[in-house]
């Protein structure tokens, strides 16, 4: 058998090779596409239920409306925004980079992180409202906070995160003036989190920080007008 000189390429049988390639080159597209679909999907779990619950309350009278109410809209805001804003640093690369181990897992932990603060601000926000507006006597904020991120737990919140979030939680009732918090920025550790943990590079990130703060409040601005329009015929003696 001859030895190939320099100038003489080895070309593949075609007639396996090919067949075999385009087998895997259909499979891996496929594998791709699937995945992309199913992160696609697995981020409108907590924001297409909002649009549900928002048809279905027309009003706030329990406290499990309420507890719906701070869960549902906190996960909507933290979705919206943490998304949002990955999907317009990106680009027409967004979905394609879930396909990336490590930045799942950085979309993961700043979910979670804003997430918490989300609740955190949002409780407080409910609570300071009703108290000074609504003459409410019975703070079951601690209750109705860490019912909801001890539920969060079956959904992968991890231990670590959940009693860092209720120490600063208890602390937050302490110092808060329940009076005046919702008057006061209400929702800024919120939109601290969202700028601090979204999965940007720190050198684009400082120049879309009052564009990604201003993004999270007028989210939250919504929300302080649909729970001031749910709760106008509630007053407690």
């Amino acid at each position: 058998m001859p030895i190939p000189s320099e100038k003489t390429s080895l070309k593949p049988y075609w007639g396996v090779t090919k067949p075999y390639i385009t087998r895997i080159f259909k499979y891996n597209v496929k594998l791709n596409l699937l995945n992309i679909i199913n992160t696609l999907k697995d981020m409108g779990e907590y924001v297409f239920p909002i649009k549900k619950f928002t048809n279905k309350f027309g009003s706030i009278n329990s406290k499990k409306d309420l507890k719906n109410f701070i869960q549902e809209r906190s996960a909507h805001v933290t979705q919206t925004t943490l998304y949002g804003y990955i999907k317009t640093r990106i680009g027409t690369r967004y979905a394609l980079m879930f396909e990336d181990e490590v930045f799942s897992k950085s979309i993961n932990i700043a979910k979670w992180n804003i997430y918490m603060a989300s609740l955190s601000d949002c409780t407080l926000y409910v609570f300071s409202y009703l108290i000074e507006k609504k003459n409410l006597k019975q703070n079951d904020a601690q209750e109705i906070f860490i019912e909801i991120i001890e539920n969060e737990k079956t959904n992968g919140l991890d231990e670590k995160l959940f009693e860092e979030t209720k120490i600063e939680f208890n602390q937050r009732l302490k110092e808060v003036d329940w009076k005046i918090y919702h008057q006061n920025n209400p929702f800024k550790n919120s939109g601290l989190a969202l700028y601090k943990w979204s999965p940007i590079a720190d050198n684009l990130k400082v120049l879309d920080k009052e564009i990604v703060l201003n993004s999270i409040k007028l989210k939250w601005n919504l929300v302080e007008n649909d729970f001031q329009n749910l709760t106008k015929n509630l007053y407690f003696d």
